[in-house]
């Protein structure tokens, strides 16, 4: 399924990311439990030595140097270098007749984890993680001990360190894994695959597909759709290809094709919320004509005979779901609007009089603010009207809708807009510098793309 909405995260975003997530791993990392050691080495002409290695303390746990790539067809490699630990602790060795115990300090140096993230979605639509693989390398570590018999200590010295780089090694991909499940996976499913716009309607914002690693981004394609809240039905057209242009400058570029947008006017569509009434209350006072039959018998004679100096109602309503388009010049559409209108009769029921279609044009400007993709409209005038009745009363109902349109219809639907549509964001994501591009790609691909950085 081709997506409507696309997220892609370049390699900036990755490093900017990749620090929070390292500075969690090392807080993780530090909280390590060790377990107690114990074993048995023989020295050559001396015999067995027992030894116990107990309440371990590891003090601290530094990742000073760490990168995350992009893994092509598999998913993220995060790969840490140059780590160190400290670790105290009580020992305790018996020779013979000879008993001995005491303190230690060890420090773990030239310490190498690699581990490969592999990144999903799961039957909701939401983003997974996991480990892949992990591997540690110790390549040193020194031991300091506190005791009487210096040259036991230097025996013992051998045989207890490959002991710590055994269990450290085992130990801290134990913990990465434990990490990523506990801190990571839970992070990524702060990701609203729904999200509630209004009373009327909500943005389908589920994975399509699992997210695709590139050399230079990480691709994540969503549904990017509409949907109404009462009744959800399939959108009777198909997303096409959305292209992004070859940029990677910015730490996260949002594709949102026009399929995204149209999917919005089908849903308010179908929801009823694209139904508007003008009455004579709502003509300004400056204005030189009411909506009443007195004015418009002038066009419509039978009116004057049938319902004299009557009040009148226009009901106006879209006879389909507006489709817009989308350019290098922005966003532009062109709504038929029907007009049926009503004469208001004394006991305040309605009589029919006639059904007008006009057609307007209407360009859209687009913003971002506070992670929200917000927009106002601006209405050009209404013309080219096809009456279907006896009439054809059409610079009069242009007239009014020019007035009702900049008057009440532009401030209520751009005070709706300003309130804007929310992004596809993690918690704790802010977005700063954005920028926005309008694009028309080839063979009918017309995606909107915002590129915060």
């Amino acid at each position: 399924t081709n997506p409507g909405f696309v997220v892609r995260i370049t390699q900036a975003g990755l490093d900017y990311a990749h620090q929070q997530g390292v500075a969690v791993l090392e807080q993780e990392l530090a909280q390590l439990k060790l377990p107690d050691i114990s074993g048995d080495f023989r020295i050559r002409h001396v015999g067995k030595v027992h030894y116990e290695i107990s309440s371990l303390d590891l003090r601290s746990f530094h990742l000073p140097y760490s990168r995350i790539s992009l893994v092509p067809s598999v998913g993220l490699q995060v790969s840490i270098s140059n780590a160190f630990a400290e670790v105290d602790g009580n020992w305790r060795v018996k020779l013979h007749f000879i008993r001995d115990h005491g303190s230690f300090d060890l420090k773990v140096e030239n310490v190498y984890i690699k581990i490969n993230l592999q990144l999903g979605s799961d039957a909701s639509g939401k983003p997974t993680a996991d480990t892949s693989n992990c591997s540690t390398r110790i390549s040193k570590v020194r031991v300091h001990f506190s005791g009487k018999f210096g040259w036991l200590y230097n025996l013992f010295h051998r045989a207890i360190e490959p002991a710590f780089r055994r269990t450290l090694e085992a130990e801290v991909c134990q913990i990465v894994v434990k990490s990523v499940r506990s801190e990571l996976q839970p992070y990524l499913r702060t990701l609203p695959v729904t999200a509630r716009i209004d009373a009327r309607a909500g943005i389908d914002y589920s994975l399509v597909a699992p997210p695709t690693a590139t050399a230079q981004s990480l691709d994540v394609d969503l549904k990017g759709e509409f949907f109404s809240l009462a009744h959800r039905s399939t959108v009777p057209f198909a997303p096409l290809p959305l292209a992004f242009p070859p940029d990677h400058d910015r730490m996260v570029y949002f594709g949102a094709s026009s399929y995204f947008f149209n999917t919005a006017g089908l849903a308010y569509h179908g929801a009823g919320a694209l139904v508007f009434e003008i009455t004579d209350s709502m003509i300004p006072k400056g204005v030189e004509f009411h909506l009443n039959t007195t004015t418009f018998s002038a066009f419509i004679p039978q009116l004057e005979k049938m319902y004299p100096d009557m009040l009148m109602k226009l009901r106006l309503s879209a006879p389909s779901a507006p489709f817009l388009d989308i350019g290098p010049g922005g966003v532009s559409l062109r709504p038929v609007v029907d007009i049926q209108a009503y004469a208001i009769l004394p006991n305040s029921s309605l009589a029919p009089l006639f059904l007008l279609s006009l057609v307007s044009n209407v360009s859209a400007v687009m913003d971002v603010k506070s992670s929200h993709i917000v927009g106002s409209l601006k209405v050009g005038r209404y013309g080219g009207g096809a009456a279907r009745g006896s009439a054809r009363p059409v610079r009069m109902l242009q007239s009014i809708m020019n007035i009702y349109a900049s008057n009440i219809l532009l401030p209520r639907l751009n005070a709706r807009l300003d309130e804007g549509f929310p992004l596809p964001l993690p918690d704790r994501i802010q977005l700063s510098n954005i920028l926005l591009r309008f694009h028309q790609v080839s063979e009918g691909q017309h995606p909107a793309r915002l590129e915060p950085a």
